[in-house]
């Protein structure tokens, strides 16, 4: 999964899609700059249907899920540590 790194000013999705479609325009040959809008609209909905199809989350969100993880890999490793001692505590006993 892929990251949308959200500025300090707050921008997103829609701001990055306005930027790249600003600068895709910008590159349309000066023959064809009555079509600028015209392709910045088409420019746009292509861009808005690719990032959804991507499952692009927020930065913020990525380290929320990243703290989630992290905390989960810490619980299993105490349960794994207590089965461990647990199992070592039985087989003592049972000598």
């Amino acid at each position: 999964m892929d990251v949308i790194e959200e500025g300090t000013n707050g921008s997103s999705r829609d701001d990055l899609i306005r930027r790249l479609t600003d600068r895709l325009a910008d590159a349309v040959p000066s023959g064809a700059r009555v079509l600028r809008e015209d392709l910045q609209r088409n420019f746009g909905a292509v861009l808005s249907r690719a990032l959804e199809r991507m499952e692009l989350v927020s930065r913020e969100e990525f380290e929320v899920q990243c703290e989630v993880l992290r905390r989960a890999r810490a619980e299993l490793a105490a349960l794994e540590a207590r089965v461990a001692t647990l199992e070592a505590e039985r087989d003592a006993g049972g000598a």
